[in-house]
């Protein structure tokens, strides 16, 4: 029974388990009330492709990313063990694949055999790659590590909370959540037709993985004098690698499952024998790698083409404090969503076209939706490569230079829907709620004569735009509901030198 326990499957499923409990906690704790100082962003941390891309598009190597080396090392030894002990959307694939395909042995081994149809991931790597290289990090749309973060932080959780109400004390609300979620529930869906579908086709860490595993040190043998090719292993092959013949490394999760479903003991796990046999290469098509990476040279200057906020400030473009200058944003933001996670008022939101096609997923700032909180800076201390910078409270509201606190945009009045200006009602809600100190909204005592005849005494509200730091408190609270009579936009950022409206002697 012990022996039956600690088998290398049960082994491996301990420690995958482990590793999805680990990645659940640590994105659960990723909130204004629970952060506590743990290592939130620790999966994305681990992730090699994230590092590789990252440290393509802006020539530095963000300190927690240094943490992938362990995988790069360990898969250079020990092949593409990532993918199936510790990667959490490998784990969700595989169990979900578990759960669609319960066939006749028969069904599974055909199910399980390799396909061509494999190569698009590494096709996909060099495209992703080629951006990256080029100045564009995208990785983040396809790397199932920023990926399964964003779909869990803006779909899932949000859709959990919504029954229990015990993740948040106030439900989330995202724009694009329900489409992320249906893609998240699309591509887990996928396992009904081909298990694994995403790791084994779309992948692009995996892929990444496949190629720095051709020749590891120890990987998965067998024996072809004890071999009968009875094509057991492939019953619950993780990869589709075909162990029974010429094994594709690249393709090879190293989930054992192989060594443990051979009648005839004749796969190991290791170094070769003088009877194991040859391993295929990697099997990509050269023209059509050359082909996408052209591709992605193509696809390059399109998103350049368009107008953007990289181009153009554009108003509704309010990135979190903390955020480098749009240019260099772009080029390290992984579209992961931790920021928006860790957000306490639900301020921070996914982009969608906002920012151009460059910019989707990324973080911005709706204030009708909520406001950037006074004394929070946590945004910057989740962010896995420095898109935002981490912040101290004093240097975010100005303590420790005068003056100078983090502008992320500035508050305009729109008179034709302010109720003091445009209706002669009596409003201060803006003015009570500005956390500034002075306040960067005054008023004006202004006589008005009403429709009557009388004279009434009205408070006509001003925004000094020196005091102002583009919060978004005053549009959150503005009793005009639909479209707020105060409106945040980026201009006055402190990221930028150009986008600004005050001209400085």
């Amino acid at each position: 029974m012990i022996n039956k326990f600690l088998s290398l499957r049960n082994i491996r499923r301990l420690y995958a388990a482990c590793f999805l409990l680990l990645f659940v906690v640590l994105l659960w704790v990723t909130n204004f009330a629970r952060i506590k100082g743990y290592e939130t962003a620790l999966f994305l941390e681990l992730d090699p492709l994230t590092a590789i891309t990252a440290f393509l598009t802006s020539w530095t190597v963000y300190s927690g990313l240094v943490l992938s080396l362990f995988i790069l090392i360990g898969t250079l030894f020990f092949g593409r063990f990532f993918c199936s002990w510790i990667c959490p959307m490998g784990i969700i694939n595989q169990i979900a694949g578990s759960i669609f395909n319960k066939l006749r042995a028969v069904d599974t081994i055909a199910l399980n055999t390799y396909r061509t149809l494999y190569r698009v991931k590494y096709y996909l790597l060099a495209a992703l790659l080629s951006l990256a290289a080029l100045g564009s990090l995208q990785v983040g749309l396809f790397d199932p590590i920023p990926f399964i973060t964003r779909s869990f932080s803006v779909s899932f959780f949000p859709a959990l909370n919504l029954s229990r109400g015990w993740l948040y004390l106030k439900q989330p609300l995202f724009h694009g959540g329900t489409f992320l979620g249906i893609i998240f529930v699309t591509v887990i869906a996928a396992n009904r037709f081909l298990p694994r579908f995403w790791c084994r086709t779309v992948c692009p860490l995996g892929a990444l993985l496949g190629l720095l595993s051709f020749r590891p040190l120890l990987r998965i043998w067998r024996d072809v004098n004890r071999c009968t090719d009875c094509k057991k292993c492939l019953g619950h092959c993780h990869g589709g690698c075909d162990p029974h013949a010429a094994l594709r490394t690249t393709e090879c999760h190293v989930c054992m499952n192989c060594i443990e479903d051979c009648p005839e003991d004749a796969i190991h796990f290791g170094l070769p024998r003088s009877s194991s046999a040859a391993h295929l290469p990697v099997d990509i098509s050269r023209r059509r790698l050359i082909e996408t990476v052209l591709a992605g040279g193509v696809l390059y200057p399109l998103m350049r083409s368009t107008v953007t906020s990289r181009t153009s400030p554009q108003p509704d473009v309010i990135r979190p404090p903390g955020a480098i200058a749009e240019g260099d944003f772009l080029r390290r933001c992984l579209k992961c969503g931790q920021c928006m996670k860790v957000c306490p008022t639900n301020a921070i939101q996914p982009a969608l076209l906002e920012a151009g096609f460059e910019g989707l997923w990324t973080p911005l700032l709706i204030s009708r939706i909520g406001y950037c909180e006074y004394n929070c800076v946590l945004c910057g201390h989740v962010c896995p490569t420095g898109a935002i910078t981490p912040l101290t409270i004093e240097k975010k509201l100005g303590r420790d230079n005068p003056k100078k606190p983090v502008k992320i945009g500035t508050a305009f009045y729109d008179r034709g829907r302010c109720l003091p200006w445009a209706m002669n009602i009596d409003c201060i809600v803006c003015e009570e709620v500005c956390p500034t100190s002075p306040k960067a909204i005054w008023f004006e005592n202004v006589d008005v004569q009403m429709r009557d005849g009388k004279l009434k005494r009205i408070k006509r509200p001003y925004m000094d735009p020196n005091l102002c730091i583009g919060c978004g408190i005053c549009e959150n609270k503005c009793p005009v509901r639909d479209r707020a009579a105060v409106r945040v936009t980026s201009v006055g950022e402190t990221r930028s030198a150009v986008n600004q409206m005050i001209l400085k002697s």
